[in-house]
């Protein structure tokens, strides 16, 4: 006997990709998540490319990953995608100390991120509006 497989939880239009323990903080990944939410995946990818933030490269690749997903296992067009969701989550948190004045320390905390970009493909009655 084998345990039951698990229902899928996106719906059929839609395919995801993640990346963790990405070594730049949450909070500058968010801003740049959130450049990409609810553009086309072409427009996404463009204005990944021009981006000056570090952090950009690191959703880009989350991106084509999701794209890919979204071509090779279910077989979505992807001229009709959108990036429906794209979040980031915190992981790893490495705490050192930085040397002050008068023999303290202070402690600096260095965070890592998990990022996660759904995209879905475009329903017909969207794209005529």
């Amino acid at each position: 006997m084998s345990k039951a497989k698990t229902p899928r939880a996106l719906k059929n239009t839609e395919a995801m990709a993640s990346a963790s323990v990405i070594q730049v903080s949450p909070r500058k990944v968010n801003l740049v998540a959130q450049m990409i939410r609810g553009l086309g995946a072409q427009p996404a990818l463009s204005a990944l490319t021009f981006s000056k933030r570090r952090a950009a490269n690191d959703v880009k690749k989350v991106l084509q990953a999701a794209i890919a997903n979204a071509e090779n296992n279910h077989s979505l067009d992807v001229d009709r995608l959108v990036v429906a969701e794209a979040y980031v989550g915190r992981s790893l948190k490495l705490k050192r100390f930085h040397a002050r004045a008068r023999g303290r320390g202070a402690r600096v905390t260095k965070t890592w991120s998990n990022i996660t970009v759904v995209v879905r493909e475009r329903a017909d009655q969207e794209e005529k509006a």
